[in-house]
């Protein structure tokens, strides 16, 4: 797989009308080989995203956010144990963005937000996000439409902010098959040891299954910028999955041609005694 390649084929366009249901959950066109011959793909991947990363942290001057989104037992705890483990930990973070608490009710849907974008030299990771904030107040009629509608235009303003301060935003779509999220909540459901995972709310989720898919549709479509843009990945297949977006945040990385900082002193001229 050429890096470059899952950046162009998954990445959705500013403007494109996206149709879910067209777009193969099991798609592996970019890897021509099984899961096990995935694996030392993934371990190079893994070597350069960490170089690539010390670089970025040495450098102190990019920063990276990355969102991830999908449904329920889509991936995302996975994708980040796989991709995002085998970096420095200093310079990554992962934010989990749970139902709003009555202080962040309280308060401007973005204020919970802000707080965790990422610093100079550091990778964000958002594992689910302010994209909830849509999603769920669409699909469960938390709010009236005119809500939910009119945050598309706050998000997009408030990534082109973060992006001209100089963040690298790369929003992922674990994109899965309702037969597929079928057998991960029975996996739950049988292991007691995941038992902790299983949510009953998630079947009521599950019944909104189309709901959900075309606000996704919607939502990814007019939220996908030159600024931010939108990969969907498809997520049915763990490890091409993985390999996708190492492959994503790799190339991603690599574009941004990043330096380790040259020093004002001649290490010549040090001497250790």
């Amino acid at each position: 797989m050429k890096t470059g390649d899952a950046a162009k084929r998954y990445r959705v366009l500013p403007g494109q009308k996206l149709d879910l249901a067209s777009i193969d959950t099991k798609d592996s066109a970019l890897f021509d080989g099984s899961k096990a011959d995935s694996l030392p793909v993934l371990e190079d991947l893994c070597e350069e995203f960490a170089a690539l990363q010390k670089v970025l942290y040495a450098q102190n001057k990019h920063r990276v956010l990355v969102v991830l989104q999908a449904m329920d037992t889509g991936g995302k705890d996975g994708c980040v144990k796989s991709v995002f483990s085998c970096v420095d930990p200093q310079g990554i973070d992962v934010q989990a963005f749970k139902q709003p608490n009555p202080d962040d009710l309280a308060h401007d849907f973005l204020w919970r937000i802000h707080p965790h974008v990422p610093a100079n030299g550091h990778i964000v990771v958002f594992n689910r996000s302010h994209y909830e904030d849509i999603l769920a107040v669409r699909v469960k009629k938390i709010f009236p439409d005119e809500v939910w509608k009119r945050r598309y235009r706050h998000i997009v303003e408030f990534e082109r902010m973060l992006a001209e301060e100089g963040t690298l935003i790369l929003k992922i779509f674990l994109h899965i098959s309702k037969d597929e999220q079928k057998e991960r909540l029975s996996a739950r459901l049988a292991n007691p040891a995941k038992h902790w995972k299983f949510n009953p709310e998630d079947l009521a989720d599950r019944a909104r299954w189309n709901d959900f898919q075309n606000a996704y549709e919607d939502l990814i479509g007019k939220t996908s910028t030159d600024d931010a843009p939108w990969f969907v990945v498809p997520a049915d297949r763990k490890w091409y999955r993985n390999i996708v977006v190492a492959s994503i945040l790799v190339d991603a990385l690599r574009n941004l041609k990043m330096e380790y900082p040259k020093p004002d002193w001649d290490p010549a001229k040090v001497v250790i005694e």
